[in-house]
């Protein structure tokens, strides 16, 4: 029992010292420290989140709507203010929500519910790379199949996930469409990482960094940009699906797509699009 315990008190206090670093760091100690454990990861999600949304997506959008305009994106098709500004208010109404899952999956670590591990004493660097792919061919089959659910089911997409599909042309998609999702959809497009860890070992910090990259790809991913790199879902494919309705429902990649036959490439689409620009 007292190595249990000892191997639980790892899992707190390596989210207590993460909670710590950032929230030191944007508030006053006051602010924070009186708060339970678990209020003080839902605030460190919460403002990280928001952080990572807002840097990659201004950064993101400056690159490409800005410095390199009409290199990746014609002048007429880059989102107007209005469009991102709406879609930052949509993100940020779904923020507090979303911030509940890497929340609440640090809670599920810490109690010991999960597989997750904290140091490499059990596994070597070849098992824990093993364990890395098939969380992530688990991480991205579920995907596909709670995205292709929400478009499937009438309900479902009506009430949840229409509200991301407003964004469903060029020039109203941008970076900061990656999180406008209705609170629920974003918490359902999220979730499949919390099941894994319920069926891979994988390492904590493997976990969190694994859902920061998740917030960056999907910022990046509704840039309209085809980077036409082979077998990875890239936005020349994501902007497809939002014209579409019926194609391209993977994350990462587009194996999924290829396996249950839904998936679209994006060139007969880039050349229909510069036909019309012509």
């Amino acid at each position: 029992m007292a190595s249990n315990h000892e191997f639980l008190a790892q899992f707190v206090d390596e989210t207590t010292f993460y909670n710590r670093m950032v929230l030191s760091h944007l508030l006053p100690a006051n602010l924070w420290e009186p708060l339970p454990h678990f209020l003080q990861t839902w605030l460190r999600n919460y403002l990280a989140g928001n952080l990572l949304y807002f840097i990659s997506g201004f950064l993101w959008c400056f690159y490409i709507y800005y410095l390199k305009l009409n290199v990746y994106v014609p002048q007429d098709s880059v989102p107007t203010r209005k469009a991102m500004i709406l879609q930052i208010y949509v993100a940020m109404k779904a923020m507090p929500w979303s911030a509940l899952v890497p929340t609440v999956s640090e809670y599920m670590i810490e109690r010991g519910w999960t597989k997750c591990y904290s140091t490499l004493d059990q596994f070597n660097w070849f098992l824990c790379l093993v364990y890395i792919a098939f969380y992530l061919v688990l991480v991205e089959f579920m995907i596909y199949w709670v995205h292709k659910m929400t478009h499937d089911n009438k309900f479902l997409y009506k009430h949840l996930h229409a509200t991301h599909h407003m964004y469903n042309k060029q020039n109203t998609l941008s970076p900061f469409a990656g999180l406008a999702f209705h609170p629920l959809d974003g918490i359902l497009q999220a979730v499949p990482h919390v099941i894994a860890l319920f069926i891979v070992p994988i390492h904590l910090i493997t976990h969190l960094s694994l859902l920061i990259m998740e917030g960056i790809w999907t910022v990046s991913n509704h840039d309209c940009i085809n980077g036409n790199i082979w077998l990875i879902m890239g936005a020349g494919h994501h902007t497809i699906h939002h014209t579409t309705y019926k194609h391209n429902y993977g994350h990462y990649t587009i194996c999924m797509d290829w396996l249950f036959g839904s998936l679209k490439v994006p060139l007969a689409e880039d050349d229909s699009f510069n036909e019309k620009e012509k």
